[in-house]
């Protein structure tokens, strides 16, 4: 446990890490990312596990952590998924900042002080991070082009380096002050994913622009420092569930932009469709003409990524007409965890 901590003259109270985790087929993962928070140099106030319906690794973990300090084990509270899960986490959270890390990655040593540091400014609301794959094959697939790495929940080409301001964080690796729940509600449910089903996404963009809108002089960067190593699985290597993965992130960005408008809902997107997307499929002719693998491959899964998310995003389009986004947003509970315990000043 810590109290809080001092970062160039702003005071931030405790760090609150919560997990999110939902199969015993990642033991070993789960097990190293806590073991990667426990490690910081800057002490996690506690790391918080929520179990996605699933009693036997709710059970395993209890056991597991039972008489480890700072670590707790809690059920999902909310219907099956991430973003009720993260919802259920914030509830029984102590700390002042909220950061959440992926279930199958592991943190670098001053990725938590990283996150303080920008919280000194009280206009910061969140703070993201640099997420790097870890590749099952040991490397990356010659045809799978990083400008496309979102699709294995990591950061990608055409990001803004540095310490910067965006539009949204990336959830697997962020943090909030709890103030940015209580102004704009939780992660909306329904729009994200759901254990190893479609794997949807946009939750944290979605909730990154209400944030705004309920305090717009809200400050969320990105500080590349903070950085987290993410596992990606051979299954996720393929061009299969590439093509799955941007045809379900056009579905998800047709539901936002139907919430928040589609000016404020691509605005980030249209840069990157114009400028990002254009020159890396260039850069994947230019290696194919000097004859250096892979530059093909890359240059027609641009292509190939780009048809398919705007395939989901029409399709999305036109069922969110039709039925309205179908999502809610959470209100978190103020002072009451997942157990109705009250929280911890």
């Amino acid at each position: 446990m810590s109290g809080p901590h001092h970062h160039g003259g702003g005071t931030v109270g405790g760090i609150s890490v919560v997990i999110c985790v939902y199969t015993e087929d990642r033991w070993e993962d789960i097990l190293a990312a806590v073991a990667s928070v426990r490690a910081q140099s800057l002490a996690a106030l506690e790391t918080l596990l929520v179990v996605d319906h699933n009693a036997s690794l709710l059970d395993r973990l209890g056991k597991e952590y039972k008489e480890t300090e700072g670590v707790r084990v809690l059920a999902n509270a909310g219907p099956r998924g991430l973003s009720a899960g993260r919802n259920t986490g914030i509830a029984a959270s102590g700390g002042e900042i909220i950061a959440f890390l992926d279930d199958d990655a592991v943190a670098e040593r001053d990725w938590l002080r990283h996150f303080a540091e920008g919280y000194a400014d009280p206009k910061v609301f969140a703070v993201g991070g640099r997420t790097m794959p870890i590749w099952e094959s040991r490397r990356r697939p010659a045809w799978f082009p990083e400008e496309f790495d979102w699709v294995v929940g990591c950061t990608y080409k055409g990001l803004p380096e540095g310490r910067v301001r965006v539009r949204n964080v990336l959830g697997g690796n962020a943090s909030f002050r709890r103030s940015a729940f209580e102004a704009a509600g939780g992660f909306a449910t329904g729009i994200g994913r759901d254990g190893d089903r479609r794997p949807l996404g946009c939750e944290e963009t979605e909730l990154c622009i209400r944030l705004t809108r309920a305090r717009p002089d809200a400050i969320l960067l990105i500080d590349d420092r903070a950085v987290i190593h993410h596992r990606v699985p051979a299954a996720r290597e393929r061009f299969a569930y590439f093509r799955t993965r941007t045809y379900a992130e056009g579905l998800s960005k047709a539901l936002v932009a139907r919430s928040v408008g589609a000016e404020k809902g691509l605005e980030s997107e249209r840069r990157y469709a114009t400028r990002v997307l254009p020159a890396g499929v260039g850069r994947g002719l230019r290696d194919a003409l000097l004859a250096r693998p892979g530059g093909a491959g890359r240059a027609g899964a641009i292509v190939a990524g780009v048809v398919t998310a705007a395939g989901g995003y029409v399709l999305g389009s036109v069922r969110a007409r039709r039925a309205g986004a179908s999502f809610s947003v959470a209100e978190i509970g103020a002072g009451t965890d997942a157990d109705g315990e009250g929280r911890q000043p």
